[in-house]
């Protein structure tokens, strides 16, 4: 496969919001949106997305992966940003329409459909700086995926940024492009200067996430991630994972977590860390990087607890265990 999310199937579903209303849907090729050079959202960055999968079963049948839960915060999203508010079950539609469009493109497992509904404000305005777009566009692009962990699950490097944030804390559970480009220089600094995958933000010490996933530390039979607030994004697979984990009877704190806590626990033999998101579901974290010095995370490598959890994702998504939570839609 080529690299994940470069390569789109050739249409995707499109609504418009203009004078009041949404369009009656369409699927329309995928290279047919038109922008003013004015729109809003090229200047003042009213946009929101989601990410969320279709898995092909062996009996043949697409399953679209927890669809309510990313349309209800793509919803969320846009309320957040002052666009016009989607309805849940015209995108919902969207949504099945295009993939079942797709249905014999989705990839056999470890593969899936990665689905990225888009919401942009289109009003060509250069002077509503301070005032919401009138009109907006969504859209439902599609994109098949290989496996994640096709070179191997190398566990991550990660530096601990305490002086600055991801993004403004009240924009934190905004899934915005706008969180992402503002995580982009302090993770390429990273890179360049001790090697890091990626930039865990702590700001003031407060343990948070990465530019691009939820943090998890497994210590034992504990899982500790911080408490749902608005500084930061509410994963739809941190949620899952946390929901498997209860299942299997381990303890989930979401709380607070401070930089001490976090190295002083990632000393014991035994501890694990994770970075969840749709794309990995969970990838390990070997290393903390603070202050210039490396701490290993355990013994480093991908802990068992880690492995289970993200196996039994899998075998939800790919039809190989039951959904007993009614996260699959069957289309």
């Amino acid at each position: 496969m080529a690299a994940f999310g470069s390569v789109f199937m050739p249409q995707m579903a499109l609504t418009r919001f203009e004078q009041g209303a949404w369009s009656t849907p369409q699927i329309v090729p995928a290279d047919s949106i038109s922008l003013h050079p004015g729109a809003h959202v090229l200047h003042y960055a009213s946009t929101c997305f989601e990410g969320l999968k279709a898995f092909k079963h062996s009996d043949g049948s697409i399953n679209l992966f927890r669809m309510e839960k990313n349309v209800a915060r793509l919803i969320q999203s846009s309320e957040l940003l002052s666009l016009p508010q989607p309805d849940a079950a015209t995108l919902s539609q969207m949504i099945i329409d295009i993939v079942r469009q797709y249905a014999s493109d989705v990839p056999e497992p470890p593969g899936s459909m990665y689905i990225r509904p888009t919401h942009i404000g289109t009003e060509a305005a250069i002077g509503k700086a301070a005032a919401p777009t009138a009109t907006s566009m969504l859209y439902v692009l599609l994109s098949p995926v290989g496996d994640y962990f096709a070179g191997g699950s190398k566990p991550l490097r990660l530096l601990l940024e305490q002086n600055g944030a991801r993004c403004a804390a009240h924009m934190g559970m905004v899934k915005s492009g706008g969180n992402y480009a503002s995580a982009l220089q302090p993770i390429l600094k990273a890179r360049a200067s001790v090697q890091a995958d990626q930039v865990l933000f702590c700001p003031g010490g407060d343990v948070q996430e990465t530019g691009a996933a939820n943090f998890l530390l497994i210590d034992g039979n504990e899982i500790i991630t911080k408490a749902l607030d608005s500084s930061f994004l509410h994963g739809v697979t941190r949620d899952s994972v946390l929901t498997l984990a209860r299942d299997m009877g381990m303890i989930v704190s979401e709380r607070e977590l401070s930089v001490a806590e976090l190295l002083e626990r990632a000393a014991k033999p035994g501890t694990e860390a994770a970075l969840s998101g749709t794309a990995a579901v969970l990838t390990p974290v070997g290393t903390l990087i603070a202050d210039g010095v490396e701490h290993k995370v355990g013994s480093g490598e991908a802990g068992p607890a880690t492995l289970k959890l993200r196996q039994a994702l899998n075998d939800i998504q790919w039809g190989k265990a039951s959904d007993k939570h009614g996260w699959l839609t069957r289309i």
